[in-house]
């Protein structure tokens, strides 16, 4: 405003003002003139009939006496005064830091546009402050219009416009950029955004905010053209672009939209593909787009591909531990090679892989903690490019301590006899990873283990701590599926980190006694024709000292008559099967420690009371069978690192399960007699399989192949066969294989093995009596959505075929019945792995001339 003279004399007046840089500067203004009682800067006024100036002197320390504030709106003055954090009483110099802090305060508030500040008076050695300061208007309601209702109280809860917010002009522009970004990230490149904010007349200094939306139609890319290429074709650089593509009929699994930070991702991929062909001096020249008339775009890129380098001379320097020869085992490349820079990092530094063969893991596996390992572009001479890999070694780092933390409830013995790193071992960036695995193997925790090294140089050892979260150990199993013309159900309760020590401890039982790394299992499986109990016990590390596992189980099983062509079930007629089973297994050293060793005695009694037991062409109805059984398996399991979702790794098995062949040995004719009344042929079958004989050969493979974190191929084949020791006495009517299906374990009991095979009937890819043989394989793509404790998700797609055979006559590996299909699994730790399959089956059932068809495969508890 206008400065007006004549009206008071002799008035001084200071003003203290801040900036928007808040840099505040004092501004003196000495007047002999008056000012106008309406000037903003005259609100402190100094008594008209005083002819006594306002002095100070700058720098001085004065007492701060109060503080008064103007220009509010909706907030009260002791806010304000908190917000500044000065206090009457106390020291402060005009200019000074305190007086700059108190502006710079409120302005961090986030709650006003302007501060200001005047010294209203001067009294002796102390002074008095006005704070004239404006509020930002706060956000009341926010409308979005242009998209639907559920769109728009989406993007409203995304953008976190909430109500009480400042607006200021930072959120208008975010805001904006944001809704912006929202449409064009989906194709939507030719999106508007307009945001108006206008004053609310319902309350004090708040604002309404209309935003519309107009995202206009998607564009897609209708070509993607390259200029200057000559060694790579237009179909191999697209190839090379993942994220931005261009439309193409049939092609639903990537849109053709594009996405600004995806495309200049997919450039830089452009050129490491060059990079790995020896172009190392590729470069994009330029790139735009241009628009076509039906709403879509062609992206023009223009390339200089250069020179291809190759390989001259490959030096190794400063290495002692290992000779030339020994890390060129390595590094696997050679003079005259394609010059190719990423492969050339990941030989030397890793592929960040937990399987990695490189140099700089060949020596932190054995000690070289404090190593270093750099290749160097030494020469480059024409198109050939001498590269030196220089090492330094330093000493040997040992492991000082190993600590583990977080296991609530697991004991740490639990946890230290998996660790593969212990005190005083050279480090190991090998062992680390394979102790991540094992934690991970366990099943107690959640698999994203990373522990963390603390290496001390001066004394060239390190200290390794594994964090862990304790996930549920125990799981409620429940599981559901339609078989055999009834409803199967099954009930079960896995404790897999029980204590038994503890059984009797009181203290314990939160609510059952926990921590030692033991399993123990109940399980009720039943249905209209079977039902089974059963009762089982593991010790993973008998004696606690060695990697020996002790099991023990006990089982009862009643399955009664089904009448197969009216579905009916008589309960008078039955199958009763009581057993227990005795198992150790061994972790072995060699090939490698990855192998074990397991072996099982078993012993089966079988109780046929009027039970049509179909043995060959005859039928068995009364009778004990016995069955006493070895079984020992041998397996390899690299996989890992989590149970649930493994991304690297193999499962191998061969198990051989066998009989006595008593046949052989104890000189019975074994031919059945002619002329036999039914009740003689009863009396004669059962004598002739009162003890089973038979053997088992079982094989089974599992491969999975990472592509990404998250993405993992799972490949499985199997191979069972089942045989006989004596022509006479041919097949064992028991330990059958059973074909199709969700793969649930019914009447396993009796020793049938159910193989699944998804998109088919339960068990209806088998004869009545089960075959003899079986082969499987499978092809599963696995997507991980999360990892998370308290829910593993992951969705699959699979082929699957396989087949049953009943004897090597009719065994034909490549007549099989296939499926395909969809399907998703949420592994929850009290409940085990839930899980639902849509198949489609391609082939008939035997017996039938229609395919199966769709499928659906619910499953609930089984685990993997």
């Amino acid at each position: 405003m206008e400065k007006q003279a004549n009206k008071l004399q002799n008035n001084i007046f200071i003003k203290l003002s801040s900036v928007a840089l808040l840099i505040c500067t004092l501004f003196f203004t000495f007047s002999a003139n008056a000012q106008s009682k309406k000037d903003i800067l005259s609100i402190v006024k100094i008594d008209t009939t005083s002819s006594e100036k306002i002095t100070f002197k700058k720098g001085k320390e004065y007492l701060l006496g109060g503080i008064s504030v103007t220009g509010l709106k909706k907030f009260s003055e002791e806010t304000v005064r908190v917000f500044t954090g000065l206090r009457n009483g106390q020291a402060i110099k005009l200019p000074g830091d305190k007086l700059t802090s108190a502006i710079k305060k409120l302005y961090e508030s986030k709650q006003f546009s302007n501060v200001d500040v005047y010294l209203e008076k001067l009294d002796d050695n102390t002074v008095y402050l006005q704070f004239f300061v404006q509020e930002l208007p706060q956000l009341n309601n926010v409308k979005i219009t242009g998209v639907k209702k559920g769109k728009a109280k989406e993007l409203l809860k995304d953008a976190e416009l909430k109500q009480g917010a400042m607006v200021t002009d930072n959120l208008v522009v975010t805001s904006r950029n944001y809704f912006t970004k929202k449409y064009t990230d989906k194709g939507f490149l030719k999106t508007k955004v307009s945001l108006n904010v206008k004053q609310d007349t319902t309350d004090i200094n708040t604002v309404n905010m209309a935003i519309f939306i107009d995202k206009g139609k998607k564009i897609k890319i209708k070509n993607i053209l390259f200029k200057g290429n000559k060694t790579l074709s237009a179909i191999q650089l697209r190839k090379a672009m993942k994220n931005t593509k261009q439309k193409f009929i049939g092609r639903f699994w990537k849109g053709s939209k594009y996405i600004e930070e995806d495309y200049q991702e997919d450039l830089e991929s452009i050129l490491d593909k060059y990079s790995r062909l020896g172009f190392r001096d590729a470069r994009i020249l330029s790139e735009n787009i241009s628009w076509n008339e039906n709403n879509t775009i062609n992206i023009h890129i223009d390339i200089e591909e250069g020179k291809q380098y190759r390989f001259a001379e490959i030096l190794f320097v400063g290495n002692k531990e290992y000779t030339d020869e020994q890390l060129q085992m390595y590094l696997k490349i050679v003079k005259g090679d394609v010059y190719n820079g990423a492969v050339l990092k990941e030989r030397v530094k890793g592929d960040g892989t937990p399987t990695s063969q490189d140099i700089s893991t060949l020596y932190q596996d054995n000690g070289f903690l404090f190593s270093s390992v750099n290749a160097v572009e030494t020469k480059v001479e024409s198109d050939s490019i001498t590269v030196e890999i220089r090492i330094r070694e330093d000493e040997k780092a040992r492991i000082k301590k190993v600590i583990v933390s977080g296991n609530d409830k697991t004991n740490d013995h639990v946890l230290f006899r998996e660790l593969r790193v212990k005190p005083g071992d050279l480090f190991s960036r090998s062992a680390i990873i394979r102790s991540i695995r094992e934690i991970g193997q366990l099943g107690f925790f959640d698999t994203n283990v990373t522990p963390d090294v603390v290496p001390d140089y001066q004394n060239k050892t390190a200290d390794i701590e594994f964090s862990v979260a304790e996930k549920g150990g125990s799981q409620i199993e429940l599981q559901g599926g339609y078989g055999g013309g009834s409803f199967i159900g099954t009930l079960g309760l896995s404790f897999n980190n029980f204590s038994a020590k503890n059984i009797f401890n009181k203290e314990a039982y939160k609510p059952l006694p926990m921590g030692d790394g033991q399993t123990l299992s109940l399980r009720l499986q039943t249905s209209r024709t079977f039902s089974t109990y059963s009762f089982s016990f593991t010790e993973p590390w008998l004696g606690g000292k060695k990697p020996k596992s002790l099991s023990f189980s006990v089982y009862s099983s009643n399955q009664y008559q089904l009448n197969q062509r009216t579905f009916d079930v008589d309960r008078s007629r039955s199958l009763g099967i009581i057993g227990a089973s005795l198992g150790l297994g061994q972790r072995l050293k060699w090939p490698d420690d990855y192998f074990q060793l397991s072996q099982t005695i078993a012993y089966q009694s079988f109780k046929l009371n009027d039970y049509g037991f179909r043995v060959g062409a005859a039928i068995l109805n009364n009778g004990t069978l016995n069955n006493l059984s070895y079984n020992a398996t041998i397996s390899r399991n690299s996989a890992g690192p989590s149970l649930i979702f493994p991304t690297y790794g193999s499962e191998f098995s061969f198990g051989v399960k066998a009989t006595f062949p008593y046949s052989l040995v104890n000189g019975k004719d074994y031919t059945e007699p002619t002329g036999l009344t039914n009740t003689e042929k009863n009396t004669f079958f059962a004598d002739k399989y009162k003890w089973l004989e038979y053997y088992k050969l079982i094989a089974k493979g599992k491969w999975y192949t990472s592509f990404t974190d998250k993405l993992v191929l799972m490949t499985n084949a199997e191979f069972g066969f089942l045989g006989f020791y004596n022509s006479e006495v041919g097949l064992s009517p028991f330990e059958r294989y059973f074909v199709g299906g969700d793969g649930i374990a019914q009447f396993q009991l009796d020793g049938r093995e159910t193989v699944g095979l998804r998109g088919y009937e339960n068990n209806r890819l088998s004869s009545i009596e089960g075959g003899a043989i079986y082969n499987k394989f499978q092809l599963e793509i696995r997507y991980s959505i999360t990892d998370a404790p308290s829910a593993s998700i992951y969705t699959l797609g699979f082929l699957e075929a396989g087949n049953s055979y009943d004897n090597f006559n009719v065994y034909n590996p490549f007549e099989v019945k296939r499926s395909a299909g969809l399907g998703v699994r949420i592994f929850m730790p009290a409940f085990g792995l839930l899980g639902i399959d849509f198949a489609h089956g391609f082939d008939p059932l035997p017996g039938q001339n229609v395919k199966s068809g769709w499928q659906t495969h619910f499953i609930i508890g089984r685990q993997f």
